[in-house]
């Protein structure tokens, strides 16, 4: 395949930073653009007392590699902008990754310091990666780190993601997507779904009322559409009385009704006994509203039947990047050299650790994890049952790609394993302590 043969909407190449590419050209004169090195994407803390992180985008992340060539049109723009030079473009046209990476698999937690993704090729190969990774997968993972709280708090309901009109339209599909990984039951995006087969969920708002003639109107078009499964919005107006006609319209056989506005635990209560004593027992109470895991477990004692959740998911429930970095580790003196671990030292805590790491979780005598073991020298036997990185790519070609329900099934596995103070939404320190043995 040459750079024409790649469809512009398909490329990930110019998903990047210019300096990537400066630096690359500079490699490339310098001769250190062959040495063999190793890059890690870590955190170096958890944002807002968050107990610990989620990964998501890990597929996402090996879609955007295998795409990572650069078309015709594009190159042709790099020259006309005058970004780098001829030698330059001439390596960017023929560029396909070849080396590997390892990382933490989707729907894993992990906590400061551990390794999520380890990219090792030469450098020039490698260093370009750096921004789209790093979209990906800081954007992906705080959304999923908001939808797994979101869900614990959940207690077993399920919760729908409905956050589309609130995001970028784009970031809106990874965002049901990281939802889903970390256990949303469903979303309202069609591309989603489309995309990802991430079922999808929706009925009507409240301009559909709006524009009938009544409510009962509304809700006899929609039945009439749907059926009587379906789930009626009875907010618009007076909501005692919408809970009746919905009943008479519908009859006991109602699927659900949503409000959408108010004093949520109360109105809950009060729709509750509305329905049962109507005989529409079986009617499930659907919640929505700026919901986020706090308000969700305010209502954990109300008889609440599902929550859909928008604005605070897509926003990562007020952290909308976990703050992974993407930094060199390890580099060879010569192409085939041995790796030299390498180190930023700096102050203001943005120093690291050199070398190629591995990460274990050690889990104590009951099976519970108590501490994320992280080293750069041998792994101890006893941890090699534990470690965490699966591999991903293998000389270029992606062995690591997987089913979405995979890792949404990982995610309940991992989140279950972790000491119960995980869950607390009180702010506190990570639930594990991360040890590095060097």
């Amino acid at each position: 395949m040459d750079a024409t043969s790649v469809p512009a909407a398909g490329s990930t190449a110019l998903l990047t930073d210019r300096y990537e590419l400066t630096m690359l050209q500079a490699a490339l004169r310098s001769g250190a653009a062959h040495r063999r090195s190793v890059f890690e994407v870590f955190t170096r803390r958890l944002p807002g007392g968050r107990r610990y992180g989620v990964l998501a985008g890990t597929g996402r992340v090996l879609d955007a590699v295998e795409n990572f060539r650069f078309t015709s049109a594009q190159l042709d723009w790099l020259t006309d902008q005058r970004v780098v030079d001829e030698d330059t473009l001439r390596f960017l046209a023929d560029y396909r990754f070849t080396g590997d990476i390892h990382g933490y698999p989707e729907g894993e937690v992990y906590f400061p310091g551990s390794p999520l993704l380890t990219v090792e090729g030469s450098f020039a190969e490698a260093v370009i990666l750096e921004t789209v990774i790093l979209s990906i997968l800081n954007h992906d993972s705080a959304i999923a780190a908001a939808a797994s709280r979101m869900t614990s708090a959940a207690g077993g309901r399920p919760v729908i993601e409905m956050g589309a009109r609130r995001a970028h339209e784009r970031a809106a599909v990874s965002a049901a997507r990281a939802a889903y990984v970390a256990g949303f039951a469903a979303t309202s995006d069609l591309e989603a779904g489309f995309t990802y087969g991430i079922p999808t969920t929706g009925t009507a708002a409240h301009a559909f009322t709006l524009v009938h003639d009544s409510e009962r109107d509304a809700f006899r078009a929609q039945i009439a559409s749907m059926g009587k499964g379906t789930t009626l919005l009875v907010d618009t107006f007076d909501l005692h009385e919408a809970v009746r006609t919905a009943v008479e319209v519908a009859g006991p056989e109602l699927g659900a009704v949503r409000i959408d506005s108010g004093d949520l635990t109360l109105l809950a209560h009060r729709v509750r006994r509305q329905l049962d004593e109507l005989g529409a027992t079986g009617t499930r109470i659907i919640v929505t509203s700026d919901l986020d895991e706090y308000a969700i477990a305010a209502l954990a004692a109300a008889p609440v039947d599902g929550y859909g959740v928008g604005t605070s998911l897509v926003t990562g429930s007020g952290h909308p990047t976990c703050s992974m970095v993407y930094k060199l580790v390890a580099r060879a003196a010569e192409p085939d050299g041995p790796l030299i671990p390498v180190a930023k030292r700096a102050a203001g805590g943005k120093t690291s650790t050199g070398g190629r790491k591995w990460a274990a979780r050690r889990p104590d005598a009951d099976g519970v994890a108590e501490a994320e073991v992280v080293g750069t020298g041998p792994v101890p036997e006893e941890l090699t049952p534990h470690l965490v990185q699966v591999p991903l790519v293998r000389a270029g070609e992606v062995v690591g790609r997987e089913p979405l329900e995979a890792a949404r099934e990982r995610h309940v596995r991992a989140r279950a394993a972790l000491p119960l103070s995980a869950t607390q939404l009180s702010k506190g320190d990570p639930v594990l302590s991360t040890e590095l043995l060097v």
